[in-house]
Formats: structure tokens, C-alpha cells, sequence
């Protein structure tokens, strides 16, 4: 991350703080906590490329930060992470949020690195465009990195609410290094990417949105313009990969529809770059059966649709597939949760098989295991053939203090 930007969100938020403590309308409340984290990977097969191993032990460090004050409209917010592990690329740092957030009225304003989540899909997320994944760090892409920003929030009773996003900064994806799985046959060094737009990572960026709900539909549209956050590959006849960000257009939109036990669930995009236009859509249902047996225990049977119209070349490698799934919520005093998911492809006979479950013991711990089967992988795909041997287990064991 660059030093210069840290310390011009560091400075903001100084001030803000140095206002609080002067302010008249009541103390700071300060909550301080800290996650430490040992996982353990476990690679079913020898690795398709030279350097990777079958073994991956890794400590990770989580420390989290609040300050709130004026009766908890004004506060700020800080998440930090740190993970060690034997892949030197995914032994990195990370502020995934500090910024400083005041509400007031119908309007909230938030200034310096955050995160924002958008959609409704569970196996593809193809709308969350405004924070950078985390690509060494899952495989579902579901971590993200922390995005400086400026968000102005104006929210309303009659027309939904309207978020407006400045963007001053692109930060690059990383991948895994020739010691670590899930990688291409090409080792990627974030470094080599390059950026079509001159201005490269200083590129301003902007994006916008608007949600609302009438009856039982919630409803979202949206629109990106800026650096991409998905680099574009070029794959050569050699095995070469050229890749570099786009400047892109992206408008999306998020549809659910609650009825009974039943979720309907709708993510589509468009995107615009001179190399490269496509649409994309994922769609799918829900079913959940609660309280089964009067015993808290709830089902739910999920199916969704993918689509993407760079086939091959899409980089989640869901172009033409279908999802189906289970969530179970024991609903007990262990918060013990496991979703089931396999993912089939309409064209090929690759598969995708997962297990994520999780569950607390006593107030401090939590253990989480996740497994992901890489099966029948065809040699046609451009993404997927390169973790065909790259099946997996992982066990976490996390402390809260």
C-alpha cells in the first residue's frame, strides 16, 4: 500500500479524532479487539507446478479499532490484517478499513479506506466491483481488500437510497507466488500489470447506486466507471500472459424477491472497455424450511444459473454453469452453520465441489474447516486447468480477544 496515501488518511482521521475529544455532546466510546488466527491448508495432490507444496501452515492477525462519539453519529472505524505463511505473496498486510463516518439527518458521509459489499448471488459475485479481492487470500473471492473512498450516502422513505462513491485510488490484485497453489502455470507478479489509462493507479475513479424496495422486490442499480479491478489476460500461443487493468463502464443490477419461504435472486452486469465488452448474469432461488422438528434447525436448498459472455476467458471461470447447494443453521447457542455447494459446468466436464462450516466454542473460539474438490477438470479451460490438482482442506482455528 502506498505510504503516501496511508499517511493522508492517517492525518485525516487524526483530526477528526483531535475534534472528538474536544467535542461537547458526550465521551468517546473506544472498543478495541483482536483475532489471531492458525490455519492449516492440506493440497490433496502434488502440485501441477514447480515450487508448490502439499502443506501450507499459516498464522493470521486481525486487530480491530472504534471510536464513537456524538451520541454514535460521528465515529471511527479501523480493521487491520496480517498473514504469515510459507507462499511469500500470500504473507502480506492489509488495512481493510480506517475511515472516519459521521451521519446526520437522512445523509452519511464516510471518508478513507472501506469496505462495501454489494449482491445478492451466492456462488458469484459479479456486481461487487468497488473493493479489490483478495486473491491469495480465498478462492471465492468473497475477501477484499480495503478501497480508499469517499461515500455520500442520501437516504429517503419515498425514493430508496442513492450512494455516490469517489474513488482516488486502484489497487492492484495479488496472486499466488510460485511457492503457492491456486496459481497460473505463469507466475504473476502484481508488478508486471500494467494499466491502459495513463494516470494508472491515480486514475479518479467514480461509481454510484441506488436501492429501494416495492412490496416484496428489492431492487438495486449501479454504475462503475474507472480502472477495473479485474485484470484483463491475454494468453499467448507461447504459454505468455499479457494482462493489464481496463478502463471500464460497468452497470449492474441486483433483484430479490421475497416470497413465502421462497428467495429469487437476480445479479446482471454490462461491461464496457475498448479491448473487451461482455454481459453477465447469475440467477437462482432459495427454499428454506425453518424450525424443522420445533428444534431451531433450518434448510435451505439453493440453484443458481451463471452466465458469462467471455466464455473461456472469464477469470471465475463460471460462463456457463450451474450452482446447487444447502445452507444449514442449527440456530444453537455454538452458532454452528455449514454450506454445501457444487458447481457443474454446461459445456465440459469440469466440477466444483465445496464444504464451508463453522462453529463458536465458548465466547473466544471458533473453528472453521473448508474443503474445495477440484473434479474432472477439462483441459479446454483457460482458468480452471491450472488448479485441476489443487483440491483442498482447511482447518482455522480463531481466538477472540
Amino acid at each position: 500500500m502506498n505510504n503516501k496515501k496511508v499517511l493522508g488518511i492517517l492525518c485525516l482521521i487524526g483530526f477528526a479524532y483531535g475534534f472528538a475529544q474536544n467535542d461537547d455532546s458526550g465521551k468517546v466510546e473506544h472498543d478495541l479487539e483482536l483475532e489471531i488466527e492458525t490455519e492449516y491448508r492440506y493440497f490433496l495432490d502434488s502440485g501441477q507446478f514447480q515450487g508448490q507444496k502439499q502443506h501450507y501452515p499459516s498464522l493470521a492477525f486481525r486487530p480491530g479499532y472504534s471510536a464513537s462519539w456524538n451520541k454514535g453519529y460521528e465515529s471511527i472505524n479501523a480493521q487491520g490484517f496480517l498473514r504469515l505463511d510459507r507462499d511469500d505473496e500470500r504473507t502480506h498486510w492489509d488495512i481493510r478499513e480506517l475511515y472516519y463516518q459521521k451521519a446526520k439527518g437522512n445523509w452519511e458521509l464516510s471518508v478513507g479506506l472501506k469496505k462495501v459489499y454489494w449482491g445478492v448471488i451466492e456462488s458469484n459475485h459479479l456486481v461487487d466491483v468497488i473493493n479489490q479481492t483478495d486473491a491469495v487470500e480465498t478462492f471465492d473471492g468473497e475477501e477484499k481488500l480495503g478501497q480508499p473512498m469517499v461515500q455520500f450516502s442520501w437516504i429517503t422513505n419515498s425514493w430508496g437510497t442513492f450512494d455516490f462513491f469517489y474513488l482516488p485510488y486502484h489497487r492492484k490484485r495479488t496472486f499466488a507466488g510460485e511457492a503457492g497453489r491456486l496459481r497460473f502455470g505463469t507466475v504473476i507478479n502484481q508488478d508486471d500489470l500494467g494499466y491502459e489509462s495513463g494516470a494508472e493507479e491515480w486514475r479518479q475513479d467514480f461509481a454510484l447506486r441506488w436501492k429501494h424496495y416495492f412490496g416484496i422486490f428489492d431492487i438495486a442499480l449501479s454504475h462503475f466507471y474507472g480502472n477495473g479491478r479485474e485484470p484483463l489476460f491475454l494468453f499467448e500461443p507461447s504459454g505468455a500472459i499479457n494482462s493489464f487493468y481496463p478502463v471500464i463502464h460497468q452497470t449492474g443490477l441486483e433483484l430479490q424477491a421475497t416470497h413465502d419461504a421462497f428467495l429469487w435472486k437476480l445479479e446482471s452486469i454490462y461491461r464496457h472497455a475498448e479491448a473487451q465488452d461482455f454481459f453477465a448474469l447469475a440467477a437462482g432461488l432459495e427454499y428454506t424450511f425453518s424450525n424443522i422438528d420445533g428444534n431451531g434447525l433450518d434448510i435451505g436448498l439453493l440453484g443458481e444459473y451463471l452466465y458469462d459472455e467471455r466464455d473461456e476467458l472469464a477469470l471465475t471461470a463460471l460462463q456457463n454453469d450451474v450452482f446447487f447447494g444447502s445452507r444449514i443453521a442449527f440456530n444453537d447457542n455454538a452458532d454452528t452453520s455449514i454450506l454445501l455447494g457444487g458447481i457443474t459446468d454446461l459445456e465440459s466436464s469440469s466440477k466444483i465441489f465445496s464444504l464451508e462450516a463453522s462453529r463458536r466454542f465458548g465466547s473466544t473460539w471458533t473453528v472453521e474447516a473448508e474443503a474445495r474438490i477440484f473434479s474432472t477438470i477439462d483441459e479446454s479451460e483457460l482458468i480452471l486447468s491450472n488448479f485441476r490438482d489443487d483440491s483442498f482442506l482447511r482447518i482455522a482455528i480463531s481466538k477472540y480477544f
